[in-house]
């Protein structure tokens, strides 16, 4: 979920990553996985490009794989093409670092697990944070806006100032 942005005393932004389960129906299940399974080739395509060719650049892999995708995957929301171009990166990064220093000895790395980044333009932050009791939110998906229930943990209460 992304995070969650006050202000302190010397105005530096503090912001807070928040995971939260999701109630989902079987046909908004397999939505989510379709998105998940986009998300993931692109993050592993991008990754494998990244290493193979030593480009740790946002910037460039963005502009080499942003109109590819958003042709490809037409219907995904185009914040998410966008995170995962970046979480692709990160990864990359990592896996480049980590066999400078020979503590990776495969090619390439291997991407199973995505963890997929919903920015704030993918879903309805302002109205999120103003109901009473803030436990559904829409999500950009393909097919337009869905609504989606929260599962809420504890932890989620305590970054956006609501307690316990």
């Amino acid at each position: 979920m992304p995070p969650q942005t006050t202000t302190n005393e010397t105005r530096k932004p503090l912001r807070r990553a928040i995971a939260v389960e999701l109630e989902t129906t079987k046909e908004l299940n397999k939505l989510l996985h379709s998105v998940e399974t986009a998300y993931l080739g692109i993050v592993r395509e991008v990754v494998e490009y990244a290493v193979k060719n030593n480009v740790t650049s946002t910037v460039k892999l963005h502009r080499l794989f942003y109109r590819k995708y958003r042709l490809e995957y037409q219907d995904l929301n185009s914040q998410l093409i966008i995170q995962a171009i970046r979480q692709a990166v990160q990864i990359a990064k990592s896996f480049i670092t980590r066999r400078k220093k020979g503590l990776v000895n495969k090619p390439y790395p291997e991407v199973r697990n995505v963890s997929i980044r919903f920015t704030e333009k993918a879903w309805g932050y302002e109205q999120f944070i103003h109901s009473i009791a803030p436990v559904r939110l829409e999500l950009s998906l393909p097919g337009g806006r869905t609504e989606v229930w929260l599962r809420l943990h504890k932890r989620f209460w305590l970054f956006t100032g609501g307690g316990f």
